[in-house]
């Protein structure tokens, strides 16, 4: 039977093949999986629907596929063979094991393991890798027997509590010692792949780029009584993270300013404002940046959205994000203040929104008080992206000189909320 490519939410169309998780030959029980697949949203794998034996492949890893392409035939006439050994290849017998090999004769990096047929996240075998811990030895505690993060943290420690101190001691520093020059050789003498997630990335900013007509306006937030006023709060057990702060003051100044809640659908000439507060936090990771969304900010509390927040970015990091952590939103966020040395820049607004703002460094300066006094202050810089064909500057400048109020005085901002 034919193993297709299908719609695995959000009405996707396309996916690009990362690569095989089995190779022709392998038998395969139903709901293993078969191949790993990155849409323009996530990660994720395609299972096989039966039990049957792997034959040909008839995509190529890194290739582009519509939903419906046929990615391999499975063989499901004899499935009384499933427990026989698998017919064994020569090495490189398929086109996909061989295309993608660099000049430098690395493979990429899906194809230098074979997997088992196990469950687990591409990230939890991409942790296996990194430690070089064969997971197929490895006995998930999750759902279906699935081999979870903790359980391969787990195997680790168990393997270092084997060795001798003084073994581990000098087996770390030798990692540390081989890993640093191949890393300077990879950044400096070889090409990086084009594909992936970086790939959805380029084409996502490519159309919001082409499409929105791009308009940033810089203001400058003072932050000195919300970091006084988070101060107060951890002496009280209650550590909430300054971007909850900032989401909800955006959902407060949403509801005023509904208009950068909006997505503009041309063809119906028409700009449809949505009541929903679905907020996107852009998350660097490993493979790029992954925008998880908290839905109904305006009908959460500052705890409910600091806990969803952290665990969606715990996700993101860890690749185990779904369909529905990625979709959905109507405004979107970038923190990237705590990083340092940013005083501003012109994010790309995530189409079909309309909207974005991002947060830059903070740091303490001289400013004039109302009372003419001059007093050390911490202010942050803000960038406020938004659609010029749906608002106009004026309305973006009222917009964040309201969010700036609330932060300024953050219990102003508490009482909008009761």
């Amino acid at each position: 039977m034919e193993v297709k490519l299908h719609d695995i939410g959000e009405g996707m169309t396309e996916a690009d093949i990362n690569c095989f998780l089995v190779k022709p030959g392998d038998m395969v029980k139903a709901d293993d999986p078969l191949v790993e697949v990155q849409t323009d949203k996530m990660t994720a794998e395609i299972p096989s629907p039966v039990s049957g034996r792997v034959g040909a492949f008839k995509v190529t890893e890194g290739q582009r596929v519509r939903v419906g392409t046929t990615l391999l035939i499975l063989e499901t006439a004899d499935v009384s063979t499933v427990n026989q050994p698998a017919i064994s290849l020569p090495e490189k017998t398929s086109f996909h094991q061989e295309v993608f090999e660099s000049s430098n004769g690395v493979l990429n990096n899906c194809n230098q393991i074979k997997y088992k047929r196990i469950l687990a996240s591409p990230f939890t075998r991409k942790i296996a890798r990194d430690h070089k811990v064969d997971i197929e030895k490895i006995q998930g505690t999750g759902p279906a027997g699935r081999v979870t993060d903790e359980d391969v943290y787990q195997f680790i420690g168990q393997q270092n509590e084997e060795k001798p101190k003084e073994e581990l001691f000098v087996t770390v520093i030798k990692e540390k010692q081989e890993s640093q020059p191949a890393k300077e050789e990879y950044i400096q003498g070889t090409t990086l792949p084009f594909r992936g997630r970086r790939k959805q990335i380029a084409r996502k900013m490519h159309q919001s780029v082409y499409t929105i007509p791009h308009c940033t306006h810089f203001e400058e937030v003072d932050v000195t009584e919300l970091i006084h006023f988070r101060g107060e709060l951890k002496k009280e057990k209650e550590n909430i993270s300054a971007t909850v702060f900032f989401m909800k003051a955006l959902s407060v100044c949403l509801k005023k300013y509904p208009i950068f809640n909006a997505v503009l659908e041309e063809e119906k000439e028409r700009i449809r404002l949505i009541s929903e507060h679905h907020i996107g936090v852009a998350v660097e990771t490993e493979d790029g940046l992954i925008v998880p969304v908290v839905k109904d900010i305006d009908k959460k509390s500052l705890r409910e959205i600091h806990q969803e927040m952290k665990d969606l970015t715990q996700k993101a990091l860890r690749d185990q994000l779904t369909i529905p952590d990625i979709s959905g939103g109507t405004f979107t966020i970038s923190n990237v203040g705590p990083l340092g040395g940013s005083l501003g820049a012109t994010p790309i607004i995530l189409h079909p929104q309309v909207a974005l703002v991002s947060f830059h460094k903070t740091k303490k300066m001289p400013v004039v008080m109302e009372d003419d006094q001059i007093a050390i202050r911490s202010v942050m810089n803000i960038s406020m992206s938004f659609d010029h064909r749906v608002a106009d500057g004026a309305t973006a400048v009222r917009f964040t000189n309201l969010f700036s109020e609330y932060i300024k005085n953050p219990k102003k901002l508490l009482l909008e909320l009761i």
